[in-house]
């Protein structure tokens, strides 16, 4: 796969950031977390290139984590909750409704009001239907759930290395805690949060933080 040449100023006195075809997730997050919060907040009409440049540089090929150490098995743990999360809420969804979706269970897993760790918020009782539909929750698609792994470990790893600011600052769904797809359901928690952004075919909304 083809990454196209892309380029962002920070700002008009920062030298700009060139991402080659072959910048790797870790190299672009590496500069990302040395950029004070103001600086990054100048992305806010790019976050979705941002993010879909970590995306991307991951489909060229991410290591798995070495050995088998208790808290890289409690890692690839929460990189399959996330994982099955984006399979069963967006799998028919882009990549960045899918991403979005992976945005709002990390956003849970920092708020003071949901578990803290990501198998905690996915299986949180009656939050996400997938979770108590009855069916299988064996992913059968198997190109979708290739996907939604990669998508699952970008963000994952993306999220966790970035400060609250730049994390506020770079969420392309502004920091939304819920999500619902109008065709399907008409939630009535959806009437007391306020709607941050509509991508694709899911509507995202604020919530307690």
């Amino acid at each position: 796969m083809i990454i196209q040449q892309s380029s962002f100023s920070v700002h008009k006195d920062v030298t700009w950031l060139s991402i080659n075809p072959i910048a790797s997730s870790h190299d672009f997050m590496k500069y990302a977390t040395k950029q004070p919060p103001q600086h990054l907040t100048l992305f806010n009409f790019q976050r979705s290139q941002y993010f879909f440049l970590l995306l991307c540089s991951s489909l060229l090929g991410n290591p798995a984590f070495a050995g088998q150490s208790s808290e890289q098995k409690h890692i690839e743990k929460e990189l399959r909750c996330l994982a099955l999360n984006v399979y069963f809420e967006a799998r028919g969804e882009k990549a960045e409704g899918q991403l979005a979706v992976a945005l709002v269970t990390m956003n849970r897993m920092k708020s003071r009001h949901y578990p803290n760790s990501v198998c905690g918020v996915v299986w949180q009782k009656r939050q996400f239907s997938w979770t108590h539909d009855g069916k299988s929750d064996r992913p059968t698609d198997m190109r979708a759930w290739k996907l939604a792994r990669k998508i699952a470990r970008v963000t994952y790893q993306g999220y966790n290395r970035l400060s609250a600011h730049s994390r506020k600052a770079l969420d392309l769904t502004k920091g939304a805690l819920h999500f619902y797809a109008p065709n399907l359901a008409s939630p009535y928690w959806a009437e007391v949060h306020s709607v941050t952004r509509v991508i694709g075919r899911h509507v995202f909304l604020t919530g307690r933080s």
